[in-house]
């Protein structure tokens, strides 16, 4: 049986997760107004599907568990993780979305964790993909995901997002 606080966390990110998805599609219709072109629209049900085995990973993995000795450093390090993430939607504003997508005429963004990081709402997915399931000692999972979510970034994604920006704005990303 999955106990609370699995319930619990699971209710956030699924909350979450819709919130994300309303926005990048209000976000997803806007650019296209303003001419965007998508990127890597193939790859994208991959990260969906990866997502959806992770939290169900890390419940099934997780029942009947309580949470790990070490809760607090696994909630801290999740709860950092998020203020990144939506540090970093703020700073991207109306240009979050989670495709990829580019925006004709702008410039690419070099504010708020931007300035130092090429991709860091990626770091933030990481710090999660690791972090929730520790939290209630689900370590195969864990393990499973983040190396599943490096994969897809360092092979796929990171690829397809440093070519559209290169072909549209002449950026090639040299931070880490």
């Amino acid at each position: 049986m999955v106990e609370w606080p699995q319930t619990v966390m699971a209710a956030v990110i699924v909350l979450e997760r819709l919130g994300e998805l309303i926005l990048a599609q209000r976000n997803f219709s806007r650019a296209l107004a303003r001419g965007a072109q998508e990127f890597g629209a193939g790859h994208y049900p991959l990260f969906f599907l990866l997502h959806t085995v992770w939290l169900l990973g890390w419940l099934i993995e997780s029942t009947g568990s309580s949470l790990s000795p070490f809760w607090p450093a696994w909630l801290g390090l999740f709860a950092g993780g998020q203020l990144l993430r939506y540090w970093c939607i703020a700073s991207l504003g109306p240009c979050w979305n989670t495709r990829i997508l580019v925006i004709p005429g702008l410039k690419a963004v070099q504010r708020g964790p931007y300035r130092w990081l090429a991709h860091p709402n990626y770091v933030a997915v990481a710090i999660e993909l690791a972090a929730v399931p520790l939290l209630f000692g689900a370590v195969k999972t864990a393990l499973f995901a983040t190396v599943a979510n490096a994969v897809l970034l360092l092979l796929i994604r990171i690829p397809e997002e440093e070519r559209a920006l290169q072909l549209f704005y002449g950026v090639k990303e040299d931070k880490l």
